[in-house]
């Protein structure tokens, strides 16, 4: 261990960490425009430089390694000269952009010039007028007049990526960024140079315009698209109080964790996401009679479900339940399906419906797109997939959680099986026809509705809590399933103190030795 001073400070690190991590973990924050902790230092921003005492020059902290007695000053006088210096050059040629920038609130550089600027410009030149609108990818958009050339983007996608589709080009004054020969940024991961830009200069056509950052409240979250599990921020507008139903998802960014997913998160999840969050929800509860569909309250569903299971089970015709699962509901979900329908009602087919496989990438895409299959074998299920044969031979009540049979299977094909059987349930967060097929809809909380766990692909149990308010007649499915339950009368001692998702977590970890290794 090395032991150091910084701006009076005693710090111990490990051998060879650099001055700014140093500083990092001591909370001293030392300002930057250029490093990242998953590239290598480069020093380009210059505006990291500290004072070392016994040194004839400023250094650069992001590359300087710490040594035994150093002492470091990340505030002196000639430092923030220096840095109201290397800003002011920045600044010269920067574009007054603010007001309609999307970075304008969360910007490095509006940051770091309300702490060591201040200062009037003494340059009185015309700005060079560069290129403000350049596509450079299929969502993103180039500001070469608000671009201070830290190289982020370029470095990421030579070191991480390895797709090299962007690289610093002419000289002097005339530094670009650019493409090579107009090809475009066309890789999985191409979002993530909005998140590493820190003034702007590269923005997303999906979020550009549409709202300003301070308007938005930021969630913590996990990506449910593929087994990976990929933690992430969910920024969302709340919405406005006298109008219901408002409330809006406008974008999601990566949450570093280094032993999921890194900093990054891939197209995939970050663009489906918020397509997926707001496509054809499905809010009331609908109960299609008569070729009609009348709205009813919860209580009034519950005791009508409630009644056909009870009407098999006095008759020990439980078999004759159907059970469709996916393993998009969490951790707590499956393990109350699994008390209610496998021990306590003995349900003859248990089936699960998920959406189709697509391809992984070798990076963080996984090829399966749910994000709980590993904790529902935990639980105890096989995953059998559903077959539309089994699932309607001698079955007196069908109940699916998810659409996600109507991507398995064709509507007419679904129409034709569904038709022996007298009652059919479908809990679901999104309408996309299966419920034309139903008796009942029961609309389900979407991820940033609900808060439970998912057990990723590598057995890492990740928690989340709800993010934004449910709106219309949504509940999470573990509150439809303990409802159900107590409706059912089915061992009230133990499904009464099942109150929340903590509690139905703990009698998990009770039950099932896996889910007591939480990480």
């Amino acid at each position: 261990m090395v032991k150091l001073q910084i701006d009076g400070k005693p710090v111990e690190v490990i051998e060879g960490t650099t001055i700014f991590k140093a500083a990092e973990q001591a909370g001293v924050p030392i300002p930057h425009f250029c490093f990242h902790p998953a590239f290598a230092p480069e020093g380009s921003c210059r505006l990291c430089l500290v004072e070392i005492d016994g040194f004839p020059k400023l250094e650069l902290s992001c590359s300087t390694v710490v040594r035994a007695g150093m002492k470091v000053s990340t505030q002196s006088p000639s430092v923030r000269e220096a840095r109201r210096s290397v800003l002011e050059f920045l600044l010269a040629e920067h574009p007054l952009d603010c007001p309609i920038c999307d970075k304008a609130g969360e910007c490095k550089l509006q940051d770091y010039y309300q702490d060591y600027g201040l200062t009037e410009s003494l340059f009185r030149e015309f700005k060079e007028k560069r290129d403000k609108k350049v596509k450079i990818g299929g969502k993103l958009i180039l500001d070469r007049e608000r671009c201070i050339l830290c190289r982020r983007c370029v470095r990421f996608l030579s070191e991480i990526t390895k797709t090299h589709e962007l690289g610093v080009f002419e000289r002097g004054i005339r530094t670009e960024i650019s493409t090579y020969e107009e090809e475009l940024v066309d890789n999985n991961y191409s979002g993530n140079l909005v998140d590493l830009c820190p003034v702007g200069a590269i923005t997303d056509v999906e979020f550009r315009f549409k709202t300003r950052p301070w308007f938005l409240v930021r969630g913590e979250s996990i990506c449910p698209l593929c087994g990976r599990g990929c933690n992430i921020y969910i920024d969302y507008h709340p919405g406005f109080p006298r109008v219901p139903g408002t409330a809006k998802v406008y974008r999601i960014r990566p949450r570093t964790n280094e032993s999921v997913n890194g900093h990054w998160i891939c197209d995939f999840g970050r663009y489906g996401f918020v397509s997926r969050q707001q496509m054809n929800r499905c809010h009331k509860l609908i109960w299609n009679k008569a070729d009609e569909k009348t709205e009813l309250s919860w209580e009034k569903v519950l005791i009508l479900f409630g009644e056909r299971i009870q009407s098999l089970r006095e008759s020990q015709r439980t078999d004759k339940i159907a059970l469709v699962l996916t393993s998009w509901l969490t951790n707590e979900e499956l393990y109350l399906a699994k008390k209610i329908f496998k021990d306590d009602l003995n349900a003859g087919k248990i089936f699960f419906a998920d959406p189709r496989a697509g391809e992984g990438d070798g990076f963080l895409l996984r090829a399966e797109r749910s994000p709980n299959s590993r904790g529902a074998q935990e639980i105890g299920f096989e995953l059998k997939p559903a077959r539309i044969e089994t699932l309607s031979q001698g079955s007196e009540i069908l109940i699916i959680f998810g659409g996600y049979l109507a991507e398995v299977f064709s509507l007419s094909e679904l129409r034709k099986a569904f038709e022996n059987i007298p009652a059919k349930v479908l809990v679901t967060s999104h309408l996309n026809g299966l419920e034309s097929l139903v008796d009942f809809v029961l609309p389900s909380a979407f991820t940033t509705e609900k808060s439970g766990s998912w057990t990723n692909a590598d057995s890492r149990i990740q928690r989340f809590t709800a993010v934004a308010p449910a709106c219309g007649d949504i509940r999470s499915e573990a509150r439809i399933l303990t409802d159900l339950a107590r409706e059912l009368k089915l061992n009230d001692a133990f499904y009464g103190r099942l109150t929340d998702t903590a509690a139905i977590f703990k009698e998990l970890e009770n039950d099932i030795p896996f889910f007591r290794t939480e990480t």
